[in-house]
């Protein structure tokens, strides 16, 4: 038995194609943190687990929709993501004949209408997929990841991302997600400046857009490099800010 987990929140532009790609799963968990659009509407034309509660970060979130799966076997996935035909072949038969715990899918990511092939946005390896009673969350606010009891293998086929469809997505990200990284950051006591923010910044451009080969995306290539910087950016910015508030 396979139990699909998902968390959402004002994602009705994406969660219907989300939730058609895996209709064919045993068991589909929804936990919305209050969405004001028509998330939830959409999400229970697809199951009747759909539970609406507060936002204490990602990993806390996936955590209580992993609480709520009774199949053997979890497939994670976010709102943006699809599984095409070609994967939940081999989903279905990693369950058959696996002889280990979870296993990592490439992802294929795009941005802004192009799949992103190079800035170090594939193949981007995320473990999504493992047996219920082996893998549980981290409670990190943002950037979670699922820990897994015992050997991981690697799926071949990969599962298709639509990180950023347009630029005000882009903006809307790059804020909420160094928001968020600065917050972590803060928790742990690292210190900023506006010269590590810079310099942070600037490494990030240097790493997406020439040692990961970004140029070899195109327009899309430069434009990722630079949002990918600018996060980098505010990020510690923000982070600064925490500092300064203190007494």
């Amino acid at each position: 038995m396979l139990s699909v987990i998902v968390i959402t929140k004002n994602e009705a532009f994406h969660i219907g194609r989300c939730l058609d790609s895996v209709s064919w799963a045993d068991e589909i968990i929804v936990l919305d943190s209050g969405s004001e659009d028509n998330t939830v509407e959409i999400c229970r034309r697809y199951t009747d687990k759909v539970f609406v509660t507060d936002w204490p970060g990602f990993g806390i979130q996936k955590q209580r929709a992993l609480d709520h799966a009774q199949g053997d076997w979890v497939f994670s996935i976010d709102a943006d993501e699809v599984v095409s035909p070609e994967l939940k072949a081999e989903i279905q038969a990693a369950m058959i004949e696996s002889s280990v715990n979870g296993y990592e899918i490439p992802r294929l990511s795009s941005y802004c209408g192009k799949q992103m092939r190079h800035g170090g946005w594939y193949p981007d390896y995320v473990l999504r997929f493992f047996k219920r009673e082996t893998g549980c969350f981290t409670d990190n606010v943002v950037h979670e990841r699922i820990v897994v009891q015992g050997d991981v293998g690697q799926l071949t086929v990969p599962l298709l991302h639509d990180a950023f469809i347009n630029l005000e997505e882009v903006l809307h990200k790059v804020n909420s997600y160094s928001s968020l990284g600065a917050n972590m950051l803060y928790r742990k006591n690292v210190s900023s400046s506006l010269g590590k923010a810079i310099l942070k910044a600037l490494w990030m451009f240097i790493r997406t857009y020439g040692l990961k080969g970004g140029f070899l995306d195109g327009r899309q290539g430069l434009m990722l490099a630079i949002s990918n910087a600018e996060g980098t950016y505010y990020k510690y910015i923000k982070l600064l800010e925490l500092h300064s508030r203190q007494p």
